[in-house]
C-alpha cells in the first residue's frame, strides 16, 4: 500500500506528460499550468469552506477553550481570485495560454456560457476575500457557494450527455471534498491551539461522525461521475490506456491511503488511553488529502475519455 500511494503520488508532482505517455493523446500547451491554477482554486475553497465548517463544530462543544486559530480564508480568497483570473484568461482567448495581455478578449466573456461562469468565479473569490476580512466573516459562505455552483456548471458543457445530472454529482462532490479537507485541517490547528484540554478529543469525535457521511457523498458522486465518463465495459482499458484513467487510477489509490489513515484515526480516538494521539494519523490523512487536490486539479486539465 506504501509503495502504491507513493507511486500515485508522483502523477501530480510530475505532470500531464507521464500521464499521456503512451496514449497517443495529444498534450494540449498550458495544461501543466491549468492543472496548477484548478488545484489553488479547489484549495482556495476548501480552506474558507472547512474553517467555516469546523468552526461551528468547536463551537458546539461544551466548555471549548475560547483559543481558536488564526483564520487562513482571507489568504485563500485572494489566491482563489488569482488562479480564477488567470483561468478567465485562458476561457478569453478561446481556451488557449495567452502570449500577451492583447490575446485577452474580456468583454468576449460575457458572450459565451464558460465565459460568464468563469467571471462568476472571479466575483465569488473576491467578494469572499473581502467578506472574510469584514466584520462578518461568515457572509463569504454565500459567494463561496456561487464559486462552487459555477464550477459545477463548468465541469459539464451542455453539449454532455445529461449535463445538469453530471453537475449536480459534481456540486455535491466539490462541497463534501472541500468540508472534509478544509475541515480536517481547521480541526488540527484547533487542536494545537487546545493544547492537552479534554475538549479537544470531543471535536475531533465529532467531526470523525461527519466526515463518514462526507465520505459516503465523496465515494457515490465519484463512482456514478466515473461510470458517465467511462462505461462499466471500457474502465479497465480506459484507466491504463488513457491519461484521464490513469490519473483518476491514482486518485483511488491515494484515497485509498487517506481512508486507511482515516480508519486508524478512529480507532485510536476510541480505544487509545489518550485519544488525542489520532492526531498523528490525521496530520498524514492531512497531507494525503492534499495530494488527491493536485491530483483532482490535474484530472480537471486532461482530455476526457471518449465514451465508446
Amino acid at each position: 500500500m506504501i509503495v502504491l500511494v507513493a507511486l500515485a503520488a508522483l502523477i501530480p508532482l510530475l505532470g500531464p506528460s507521464p500521464a499521456l505517455h503512451g496514449t497517443g493523446e495529444a498534450d494540449a500547451p498550458g495544461t501543466g499550468g491549468i492543472a496548477l491554477l484548478r488545484t489553488v482554486l479547489f484549495a482556495a475553497l476548501a480552506i474558507p469552506l472547512g474553517e467555516l465548517f469546523a468552526s461551528r463544530l468547536a463551537r458546539s462543544v461544551p466548555g471549548a477553550p475560547e483559543a481558536r486559530p488564526r483564520s487562513w480564508s482571507a489568504a485563500a480568497g485572494w489566491a482563489g481570485f488569482v488562479a480564477a483570473l488567470g483561468l478567465a484568461s485562458v476561457v478569453a482567448t478561446g481556451n488557449l495560454v495567452p502570449d500577451s495581455l492583447a490575446d485577452i478578449d474580456i468583454g468576449g466573456l460575457y458572450a459565451t456560457r464558460d465565459g460568464k461562469l468563469a467571471l462568476l468565479e472571479v466575483n465569488g473569490f473576491l467578494a469572499a476575500a473581502l467578506c472574510a476580512s469584514s466584520a462578518r466573516p461568515a457572509a463569504q459562505a454565500l459567494p463561496l457557494t456561487a464559486v462552487v455552483v459555477a464550477e459545477a456548471l463548468r465541469a459539464h458543457p451542455t453539449t454532455e450527455y445529461s449535463p445538469l445530472l453530471g453537475s449536480g454529482l459534481t456540486l455535491v462532490h466539490l462541497t463534501a471534498s472541500s468540508l472534509w479537507v478544509g475541515g480536517l485541517l481547521h480541526v488540527l490547528r484547533t487542536l494545537r491551539g487546545w493544547r492537552d484540554a479534554p475538549e479537544g478529543s470531543a471535536l475531533l469525535g465529532l467531526y470523525a461522525r461527519v466526515a463518514v457521511f462526507l465520505l459516503a457523498a465523496l465515494t457515490a458522486t465519484g463512482v456514478c461521475s466515473s461510470l458517465r465518463r467511462m462505461p462499466p465495459g471500457t474502465i479497465l482499458e480506459q484507466l491504463t490506456d488513457t491519461a484521464y484513467g490513469r490519473v483518476l487510477l491514482a486518485k483511488v489509490i491515494l484515497m485509498a491511503g487517506v481512508c486507511a489513515l482515516a480508519l486508524w484515526a478512529r480507532i485510536r480516538l476510541a480505544r487509545a488511553s489518550d485519544p488525542l494521539t489520532a492526531c498523528s494519523p490525521a496530520r498524514g490523512e492531512v497531507y494525503l488529502l492534499a495530494l488527491v487536490v493536485a491530483v483532482s486539479g490535474l484530472l480537471t486539465a486532461l482530455p476526457v475519455p471518449i465514451r465508446w
